[in-house]
């Protein structure tokens, strides 16, 4: 084979592409169907995907301003804060992960109490935020639901909580499973006061939450394809040794077994939650 002539012209180089950097958070992508969706058009949305209805979850204060009417919100309790009893430690100290989901959250704790209206309706409000170490329960948690719930009974006024949790918080030990029974014991003392208790359950509402107060109300909303449930599913596989049901779990599976009395579009939860406290003449 004949070698190329020296004069013979050089390779064209690729044309040089500018890059364009994209803004962080411009974009995300669904967990359920992976679809790269424009965040401006998810917060529109309520944070529910446009393409598969997939309910993000959300945090306490966007929640509230979804909920609420503009302005009627009047936060208590805002000042309480965890402690650290035990003084725990596993792969850090309790209280420097506390102060880190502080920072992160831009909360004290893991759930947000107030009065407000609802399409015109007082109730008091208590909303988990999942992003709060996973909405966990310890005795802060456990003290402001009780306390909403005192106070509900004690203006007669429906009480209304949006539960996202993990469960008890273990770093808090014992103390954090006897606030099981004490937001129980209030729920008693408001049926008993013939008190109006809305339960919205959103993912995920599981464990110690599950077991007390998230599952004690007159009537039970929840998201679609909300886990709701007390341990994961490969616990329970594990300990009963048994393959458990499609679907096992989620909001709908508990619907179709008489756990949760409706499930509602996040779109829809201000509408369905005046309608209820109607018919309920509160």
């Amino acid at each position: 084979m004949a070698d190329a002539p020296n004069n013979a012209p050089a390779a064209t180089p690729p044309p040089v592409l500018n890059r364009v950097d994209v803004p962080a958070g411009l974009w995300t992508q669904c967990p359920s169907c992976q679809a790269t969706v424009y965040q401006k058009a998810l917060e529109e949305n309520l944070h529910v995907c446009p393409e598969c209805g997939y309910h993000h979850r959300i945090p306490a204060r966007t929640r509230i301003r979804q909920l609420v009417d503009p302005d009627t919100f009047e936060e208590f309790l805002a000042g309480l804060v965890s402690t650290d009893p035990l003084k725990f430690s596993d792969r850090g100290k309790y209280k420097d992960r506390l102060q880190q989901a502080q920072e992160k959250s831009g909360e004290l704790e893991a759930v947000v109490t107030g009065k407000a209206f609802i399409r015109g309706r007082p109730v008091i409000l208590a909303v988990m935020d999942p992003f709060f170490i996973m909405a966990s329960m310890g005795a802060v948690v456990g003290e402001k639901v009780t306390a909403s719930l005192e106070r509900a009974t004690d203006e007669n006024i429906p009480f209304v909580v949006v539960t996202a949790s993990g469960g008890a918080r273990m770093q808090e030990g014992m103390v954090s499973l006897v606030q099981m029974a004490k937001t129980s014991s209030a729920v008693a003392r408001m049926d008993d006061a013939g008190g109006l208790y809305i339960v919205v359950m959103t993912d995920p509402t599981t464990a110690g939450v599950a077991a007390s107060f998230a599952s004690l109300g007159d009537i039970h909303l929840a998201e679609p394809g909300a886990m709701v449930g007390f341990a994961g599913p490969r616990v329970i596989e594990n300990t009963i040794k048994a393959k458990l049901p499609k679907g096992f779990q989620s909001a709908e599976f508990m619907l179709e077994h008489g756990f949760v009395d409706r499930i509602v579009h996040r779109k829809n939860l201000r509408t369905e939650i005046a309608r209820i406290i109607d018919y309920a003449g509160k």
